[in-house]
């Protein structure tokens, strides 16, 4: 079954990548902070239950909202320049301003790309699961496989 969504893009890019999915916020730092250390980078934010855990670099991340620190930014933007940013952020909701500046400074700045699109509505996070395969194109169309 293929499903198509269509959101605002925040941070131009062509990518594949399998779905990690939360229905709720992600904290980017408490989700995020061992990716220096850890040679996958998985989420060590033990109060996202629906992501805890597991490995969030390489794979399209579904979600609502980011909540958290003035720090997400710069963590996003941290993550995307080591290599260890999940493939894209797909938000269901407007992106908040300090995980824009992360994925436009990461756009801008970083020789990696990280696609992030937001405004994909209550609909795609009520449809997408872990495990699609999820295909994002430059003009925000996120396409969800399963």
């Amino acid at each position: 079954m293929l499903k198509t969504f269509q959101g605002r893009v925040i941070a131009p890019g062509k990518v594949t990548a399998e779905a990690v999915v939360t229905k709720n916020g992600f904290n980017t730092l408490a989700s995020m902070q061992m990716m220096f250390i850890q040679p996958k980078t998985r989420c060590v934010d033990q109060s996202n239950p629906d992501l805890y855990n597991k490995i969030l670099g390489g794979k399209a991340l579904c979600l609502p909202q980011t909540i958290g620190s003035t720090t997400g930014g710069m963590f996003l933007f941290s993550a995307v320049e080591s290599g260890k940013a999940p493939a894209c952020l797909l938000f269901s909701k407007d992106i908040d301003s300090l995980a824009a500046a992360g994925a436009i400074l990461s756009d801008v700045w970083s020789k990696n790309s990280m696609p992030v699109v937001d405004r994909l509505g209550d609909e795609f996070l009520d449809f997408v699961q872990d495990g699609d395969r999820i295909s994002v194109k430059e003009d925000g169309t996120v396409m969800v496989l399963r």
